[in-house]
């Protein structure tokens, strides 16, 4: 039926999935705001991702297209946005690239946001 980790996720053996992060750079600081998401990937580059995993050498790889496979709360809707998914270092979660267009998220991950607008960003998840 399906499997699933804190990192990957395979869905009736049709459906596969990584977890990662989109960080959005905060302005004036060497901090980041990040969003955990799951991104869908083609079996293919899952199956490249999963032989992987525990390569320290994986860092090389280059990122993978996947379709971001979150609703995203305070943006519109972001389910199905495309994106690059970039490999780390083992044991560090994935970095998720939205594609570069108008949507505000991926505005805001390409020119950062304010320390005000991850205080507004926290407010409405805490009081929802």
């Amino acid at each position: 039926m399906g499997q699933l980790s804190s990192d990957q996720c395979i869905i009736y053996d049709e459906d596969y999935f990584v977890r990662g992060l989109v960080e959005i750079p905060i302005i004036g600081s060497d901090e980041v705001f990040a969003w955990g998401v799951w991104v869908s990937l083609s079996k293919t580059n899952f199956d490249r991702a999963c032989d992987l995993w525990e390569d320290e050498n994986r860092v090389n790889e280059p990122p993978y297209f996947g379709w971001f496979c979150n609703s995203v709360p305070g943006y519109p809707e972001t389910l199905n946005l495309k994106t690059r998914v970039h490999s780390r270092s083992v044991g560090e979660r994935q970095y998720v690239e939205l594609e570069p267009t108008d949507h505000p998220l991926a505005i805001e991950q390409r020119v950062g946001i304010t320390k005000d607008r991850v205080r507004e960003i926290a407010e409405m998840m805490y009081h929802r």
